[in-house]
């Protein structure tokens, strides 16, 4: 068997394999992208793209391919009796300079994927499909992993292994990790079909009794529509394409609609479980791998692209030398949002009538923080409204030449960023941090006040945003100290000077 050396083996290449791999690409770090399926995941599944995970995309330089064939979410259609009731599934926000994304966008998760692939392909990288991972070992330096290709065999060296392969992740249960929670009553299916005759203008609902439904949604970029149904009984056999056509024609009433055999389909059953760790030893857990959640709410890959955003950056920094500690704190930070999310997952789904479509700002991740993260510090004698541990928000600048530049204009990429407002940032900073002095005499100017606003600063404030987008210390202007401690513990060694 040949043996092969890399940094991170990441196992599935759905949305979050695809996510870290893109994050590690951009840091240089070396890697291998495998997945046992022959080819990439055909199906609309996880058709929702929340405003975090927007932002996140812009970041991954993702966005422009993403904004290509998105749209917005139709409205909602409910057919009540002889009432056709049509409303939006959310409110429209207006983008502010704060929050550039605020609004919930529709793409089908196969069309996702393929810009994910699209943007690793910049990098001269692409996952390895018809790749098994077969079996793993781990040591204090590394893991060696057995690869499966057809008939033939590989042994891989990796100094980490990243399990990303889904729900019933051959990762997740080597390691022999629980996944406690709870399978609900019931299965569902859900299909992409062409069904002429009907509106795209419209998500169309036909509710069918207590709990039950059909629902077809207009996919973007696409002429399909997204079938979502319950099936009649536990024990129902999976629904032949014609029996599709009948469930549409008996909800709607109208033998005008031509349905066509679904080009994917699915039965699943609704599951809500949160593995018992991320992290044991040199072997990570991220996405479905790691937890899995009823897909109302539209929550479950949103939540997988931001592990592993959150994790990519902690294993360059870990592989270049910062503290191995700095992995612990992917568990401690996105496994709380995890449990969050399956409490709001399972709550939405136990909603009553029309009440189970509604979709509020809880639903967009512009809200969860990392507060009671140990990389979260406020250095500052009197806190504000906006503190370290939360999102960073955007705000608009102008450059010394008088053009407007945006806060994640600046953020953007694989480094820190260090923004001195009304003070300039320190000497001799490391130089995966970048800085900036906001305010008079300073690189950039504030545009209407929008940072002070958006962080609430008084002048004289260090704020130091991580590479994920999230603030990790406040500090006063001068305290030095308390900067370089924080870089220190949360950065490789060779990069603070001394």
């Amino acid at each position: 068997m040949d043996r092969a050396t890399t940094d991170v083996l990441i196992c599935g290449a759905g949305g979050a394999g695809l996510v870290l791999a893109i994050d590690l690409a951009r840091r240089g770090v070396e890697f291998r992208l495998i997945d046992r399926l022959e080819t990439p995941f055909a199906g609309s599944r996880g058709k929702g793209l929340q405003p975090r995970s927007l932002e996140v995309f812009e970041d991954l330089g993702v966005l422009p391919r993403i904004l290509e064939r998105a749209l917005p979410y139709p409205p909602l259609r409910t057919y009540m009796g002889d009432a056709v009731v049509d409303r939006p599934m959310s409110e429209w926000v207006e983008p502010g300079p704060a929050e550039p994304y605020p609004n919930t966008l529709l793409l089908p998760q196969n069309l996702t994927e393929q810009a994910l692939r699209a943007r690793l392909a910049d990098f001269g990288r692409a996952p390895e499909y018809g790749v098994a991972l077969t079996d793993f070992t781990q040591d204090d330096n590394g893991v060696t992993a057995e690869l499966a290709t057809g008939a033939e065999r590989e042994r891989v060296r990796a100094r980490y292994l990243v399990g990303a392969d889904g729900g019933r992740s051959f990762v997740r249960q080597a390691l022999g990790l629980g996944f406690p929670g709870q399978t609900l009553p019931g299965r569902g299916v859900v299909a992409d079909l062409k069904v002429d005759g009907l509106d795209r203008g419209v998500w169309h609902i036909w509710p069918r009794g207590p709990g039950q439904m059909i629902g077809l949604c207009p996919l973007a970029g696409t002429d399909l529509f997204q079938l979502i149904a319950l099936l009649p009984d536990e024990d129902a056999p999976e629904p032949a394409p014609d029996d599709l056509s009948h469930w549409i024609r008996s909800a709607s009433g109208r033998d005008d609609l031509v349905a066509h055999p679904p080009e994917w389909l699915s039965v699943f059953r609704t599951n809500a479980r949160l593995a018992e760790r991320y992290r044991v030893g040199r072997v990570l857990l991220a996405g479905d791998a790691a937890h899995v959640h009823p897909p109302t709410g539209g929550q479950g890959l949103n939540t997988s692209l931001q592990d592993a955003y959150n994790l990519g950056w902690k294993l360059a920094a870990v592989l270049n030398g910062a503290p191995d500690s700095l992995l612990d704190s992917y568990e401690s930070e996105r496994r709380p949002i995890a449990a969050g999310v399956l409490g709001l997952s399972t709550g939405i789904l136990a909603r009553k009538g029309g009440e189970l479509m509604k979709r509020g700002r809880e639903t967009k991740g512009l809200d969860l923080d990392y507060a009671e993260s140990a990389l979260a510090h406020d250095a500052r004698s009197a806190p504000g409204a906006v503190n370290p541990g939360e999102r960073a928000p955007d705000a608009l600048c102008r450059d010394r030449e008088g053009s407007a530049v945006r806060l994640f204009d600046l953020f953007a990429g694989p480094h820190w960023t260090l923004l001195g407002y009304g003070a300039a940032p320190p000497e001799g900073l490391p130089a995966e941090v970048v800085s900036y002095a906001i305010g008079v005499g300073g690189d950039l100017a504030e545009i209407d006040d929008t940072v002070r606003r958006a962080y609430d600063l008084q002048p004289g404030t260090w704020v130091l945003v991580r590479p994920d987008g999230y603030i990790g210390l406040m500090a006063e202007t001068g305290d030095e100290a308390a900067l370089r401690s924080y870089l220190e513990a949360a950065t490789a060694p060779t990069c603070v000077p001394t």
